[in-house]
């Protein structure tokens, strides 16, 4: 095995680059791609730099020409590592995500084990909710809504993730997706069955991973033994502002998955639309409620 590591930038070189020296010095890396996704903000000018500084010489910079969204930053980076460092292998991590080597150990041993694997990620610690369960089942069109709302997600969770006891006593377990924050992929296997969808900009990247593995017979792992840390959102937050406009990229996101994947119907379009405005409406009410507790 050849491991490439691609991290993701878009305004945000700093954190990159934190990333980048934390991870450098692990032995089970062969690579790091900086993938620059067509920064405003002259981001590529300092990747550059640490990949020219870089004694190691084990920086990679390279560059998009517009921010074309997650899918195409690291599509881009995971052609790269195959195209040019002869990775067999690539972890996809945020910048704002911390793991061990220990942790690239434990998923590396999944693929040697298991041949049908395509996708491995660890547990993830969110900065601001803790211990996530960052692997999940495929949703049909009813269980996509559900789990959009802020009520119905908390209502209805039972029915829309795996049972505890599929977890229970196990350091391992297969999953239909894996949250996009850091996982490691076959590089032949992804890139066989499309690596991600381009048409997304950002949000169901995992759900259109995951059906496309799945679909092409290949599985995808969450180790419970080993976890990384993400600090949840920080690089969207900085891109976009505000819940609404994050719950409106959502809401583009999902329509698009729907479409393409579920093949929904007029009338589901339709009844889609109307719970995308339920759910802006209860975000709204919470804001409010928070300025009103504030005040």
């Amino acid at each position: 095995m050849k491991i490439s590591c691609v991290i993701l930038n878009y305004n945000d070189a700093d954190t990159a680059l934190k990333l980048a020296f934390r991870i450098c010095g692990y032995k089970t890396l062969s690579d790091v791609i900086l993938v620059d996704n067509g920064s405003t903000d002259g981001s590529f000018e300092k990747l550059e730099a640490a990949v020219n500084g870089q004694e190691q010489k084990k920086f990679h910079g390279i560059q998009a020409f517009k921010n074309g969204g997650y899918g195409a930053g690291n599509n881009l980076g995971v052609r790269y590592a195959v195209e040019h460092c002869g990775a067999t292998h690539v972890v996809i991590a945020n910048p704002d995500v911390d793991f061990s080597e220990d942790c690239l150990k434990k998923m590396m041993r999944v693929f040697e084990n298991h041949l049908d694997v395509a996708a491995a990620a660890a547990t993830m610690e969110d900065a601001r909710f803790g211990r996530q369960r960052n692997g999940w089942p495929l949703r049909g069109f009813a269980g996509e809504l559900l789990a959009m709302g802020p009520v119905s997600h908390r209502l209805f969770r039972r029915f829309l993730e795996y049972p505890e006891s599929r977890f229970e006593g196990k350091q391992a377990a297969f999953v239909d997706a894996l949250h996009g924050s850091m996982l490691m992929i076959d590089a032949e296997k992804f890139q066989e069955q499309g690596g991600y969808d381009e048409g997304l900009f950002l949000y169901q990247e995992e759900a259109v991973l995951g059906r496309r593995l799945k679909t092409g017979g290949y599985r995808s792992v969450l180790l419970l033994n080993c976890s990384y840390r993400h600090e949840h959102s920080a690089s969207i937050g900085k891109t976009f502002q505000g819940q609404m406009d994050r719950q409106r990229l959502r809401e583009k996101s999902v329509l698009y998955y729907m479409r393409k994947y579920l093949f929904i119907n007029p009338f589901q379009v339709a009844l889609a639309k109307l719970w995308f405005w339920g759910i802006r409406m209860e975000i709204r009410a919470a804001m409010m409620l928070e300025n009103w507790i504030k005040k």
